[in-house]
């Protein structure tokens, strides 16, 4: 095999005696079988943050998760910590999904974070992400981790790292927290050995504040006691939300809760779908073959670690259509908006947050509705990043993500599965009392305000030949942007990486208000638009598309929304042939 100097020290590194005798094992298994192709994507380069923390497949070596890839992580945390809190008493929280490993990779971390000194509120079980965020904020910690793969193939897992806001670290902290990670020059720097008097095991007593704040999230609570019968489906996917949704729908009052039992057993290897992703109709199969079985109004699932929300509504015919996370935005945020509204709450301070590849439907609403609307980069923390900057000064009421992820309330800084099932049930429950289907509400809110299609195209590129193909791409769109979509002309070229907007028609440039991050979009004057960005959690490359038409008449709803499906297509096409 010839094989990089660099990568060979790397492999002969792990071969020493610094290593324990399994991971030594594993990697003289990997020598011995000789797939060149397996050893460099192990080894050429380390793990790093992206926008979901640490996260890879998991054996050994650098571009690995495992025991070595968790405690450096952890101990640069822990050293950063300790930089930024001098002399202070530091606690962190801690908790994991269900992922293979994950309970034992979280007690590696619960040591290493003890073993500098940390103390570390520890969930006895497993507990959904937006759990650990209210955690952090709840009980004052300055720090938290999370275990986890989110949405990822059942050979994933990882680690999203928290700051003191409840937010998942963001610049500086993430770099900071990099550069003190790539300073252990030897795992010998690495403390594995704990201080169990520095663990506080906690369980029930944060699932009930936590609930406390989800259900003050409820926009019409009265409703869901008329329509509490309502048949709702819900399942975790095997994930670490199997106890609190239920939890939640009951305490709002629905009594009439079916879950997909067969996914409600905890379990790494993901048994019962492919991929454990409610953004795909294969996970969401059982749900909605339950949903038909019980006549439910809508079927929900969730991701292992419990911060995205898929749904399935009931359609004219009483089948089931899977809404994209573009369309249940539409429906979540004009509910808690018009809600607001009706109620008499809005003061003028209100707003919500999206990011940049989410439909811009929802910029419309708001603006009918009077209520200010942010835009940021994809990635949640940067949801959390503005709610953080505003506390105090302006009402967070609803934000989201079209990548499935919404949160109602500011009782978090993260994605928020549990209180978005939960306002999606009553949702379902106020249409319904007042005659109507979600179905027809999503219709109803397009005549409004424009029929807006988007649909998102990726491509995964995997391994270092993956990583240069995805550059290459974006190095050729950014010098060479397209100048049409589909027969239209392109009016605005935005470069997110180097903060500029230009107007293609007048030559204008202007910054624009976001951290630098590898995207671009294309937008022409009617609004149709192209966003192309690598994802920071997997190794694809991502094409976002969007297209919009008004709608004159109801007999014609169906054929706009195929002519603006087949204007994605086309685009689609144009970008990534045919």
């Amino acid at each position: 095999m010839k094989l990089d100097k660099t990568i060979v020290d790397k492999i002969n590194l792990w071969l020493s005696d610094s290593f324990d005798p399994g991971t030594r094992k594993e990697v003289q298994k990997m020598l011995d079988k000789g797939d060149e192709k397996e050893l460099i994507d192990a080894f050429y380069k380390d793990l790093e943050f992206g926008t979901g923390g640490l996260r890879g497949i998991m054996g050994v070596g650098t571009n690995r998760i495992n025991k070595y890839t968790i405690g450096a992580a952890t101990q640069g945390l822990s050293n950063y910590l300790l930089k930024c809190f001098p002399g202070e008493k530091i606690s962190v929280a801690l908790t994991h999904d269900n992922r293979l490993n994950a309970e034992k990779y979280a007690r590696i971390v619960a040591d290493v974070f003890t073993a500098n000194g940390i103390k570390v509120y520890f969930f006895e079980s497993l507990r959904p992400t937006p759990e650990l965020s209210f955690a952090i904020r709840h009980l004052g910690c300055r720090s938290g981790v999370m275990l986890t793969a989110s949405h990822n193939p059942r050979e994933y897992s990882g680690y999203k790292a928290y700051w003191d806001d409840g937010g998942q670290v963001i610049p500086p902290h993430d770099k900071n927290i990099i550069e003190e990670v790539n300073s252990i020059s030897d795992v010998s720097l690495i403390k594995f050995t704990g201080n169990e008097d520095l663990v506080e095991m906690i369980g029930r007593e944060v699932d009930e504040k936590y609930l406390e704040k989800v259900l003050a999230a409820s926009v019409y609570p009265e409703v869901v006691k008329k329509q509490s019968d309502m048949p709702v489906v819900f399942s975790p996917i095997h994930g670490a939300s199997v106890h609190m949704v239920p939890a939640a729908l009951r305490q709002l009052g629905f009594k009439n809760i079916h879950l997909v039992k067969e996914q409600c057993i905890t379990d790494g290897n993901f048994p019962t779908v492919i991929y454990p992703n409610p953004e795909e109709e294969e996970a969401m199969t059982m749900a909605m073959d339950k949903a038909q079985k019980v006549n439910a109004e809508l079927a929900m699932a969730s991701d292992p670690d419990g911060d995205r929300v898929g749904i399935a509504i009931k359609g004219p015919e009483g089948n089931y259509h899977l809404l994209n996370g573009n369309e249940t935005a539409s429906l979540l945020f004009h509910y808690v908006m018009k809600g607001w509204q009706d109620r008499g709450l809005l003061t003028g301070k209100e707003y919500i947050i999206k990011t940049i590849v989410t439909t811009f439907l929802l910029d419309r609403m708001a603006e009918k509705i009077g209520i200010k609307c942010y835009n940021t980069l994809t990635g949640f923390k940067w949801i959390g990043n503005i709610m953080t900057r505003l506390e105090g000064r302006e009402k967070f009421i609803v934000g989201g993500e079209e990548s499935y992820g919404y949160l109602i309330g500011d009782h978090v800084r993260d994605k928020d599965a549990v209180v978005s099932c939960a306002l999606i049930a009553e949702m379902a429950a106020w249409y319904k009392d007042r005659g109507k289907t979600l179905y027809e509400a999503l219709r109803d809110i397009h005549l409004e305000y424009g029929l807006y299609r988007e649909k998102l195209f990726s491509f995964v590129k995997k391994g270092r030949e993956g990583a240069e193909a995805i550059k290459s791409m974006m190095y050729q769109m950014r010098e060479n942007p397209p100048t049409s979509l589909d027969g239209e002309l392109v009016a605005y070229f935005r470069d997110f990486k180097s903060g500029v907007e230009k107007n293609l028609e007048n030559g204008e440039e202007k910054n624009i208000d976001t951290p630098p991050s590898n995207v671009l979009q294309f937008e022409t004057k009617s609004g149709t638009m192209a966003s192309v960005r690598p994802s920071g959690t997997e190794p694809k490359i991502k094409f976002y598309i969007s297209a919009n038409s008004a709608v004159d008449h109801l007999e014609r709803y169906e054929e706009i929304r195929n002519q603006l499906d087949e204007k994605i297509q086309r685009i689609a096409n144009g970008f990534i042939g045919e």
